[in-house]
């Protein structure tokens, strides 16, 4: 135990008490009673090298997930962060690069931050690879939630761009829930036209 944990322990996210491991967000027993995926690899679309969500959107995921996006409750941030940590170990070890799915600015704005890309630097950070830039989301799309998998789809047509050519090879996109996969697949397109050779993807939770 480092001396920061000594003197002011973490308690855990979900339920609150001191977790054990102290290193962690989540202690051992909230750890065990989450909504895992029997799977964590998901069927991958031809876009897609490999789709990995580790959890189901489900209580309390659903709750902590929209407490982070909606409430600002960014405490959720490395909690979710040792999750996806754990997801690294389904996916392809020639992963080069992080890719955070883009807000289009003014919801950004309204929101604060871009709750993939606060999960995708800690993630970064302890792998060790880059998060690419250059993908942003000019187009300002209705939220996805309550539309059909064809409304998704024809929601997100042009809605993402590359500024910049994509220099590496397998890039992985981080997001925080897959519902049909209709935003992934999407990004994914443009990510493999800028010049990437692979695209994978890695979720806190899916839908279904």
């Amino acid at each position: 135990m480092n001396i920061v944990d000594f003197l002011a322990p973490r308690s855990c996210v979900f339920c609150g008490s001191l977790s054990k491991p102290p290193e962690s967000d989540i202690c051992a027993g909230c750890l065990a009673d989450l909504p895992w995926c029997e799977s964590p690899l998901l069927p991958s679309p031809g876009l897609l090298e490999c789709n990995v969500a580790m959890l189901q959107y489900s209580f309390p995921v659903d709750v902590a997930i929209k407490a982070m996006k909606f409430d600002r409750k960014l405490f959720y941030v490395p909690a979710f962060a040792e999750i996806l940590l754990g997801g690294l170990a389904c996916l392809p070890d020639d992963i080069d690069a992080l890719l955070p799915v883009p807000l289009h600015w003014r919801r950004k704005a309204w929101r604060g931050f871009n709750q993939a890309s606060e999960l995708a630097k800690p993630v970064a950070k302890q792998c060790g690879k880059p998060v690419a830039r250059g993908a942003v989301r000019p187009k300002a799309t209705p939220f996805q939630s309550g539309l059909s998998a064809g409304e998704r789809t024809r929601n997100l047509r042009r809605a993402f761009v590359m500024t910049r050519d994509c220099s590496y090879k397998h890039v992985l996109i981080i997001d925080d829930v897959i519902t049909t996969g209709a935003t992934v697949e999407a990004l994914a397109k443009t990510i493999l036209a800028a010049g990437a050779y692979k695209v994978s993807v890695l979720a806190i939770a899916r839908v279904g």
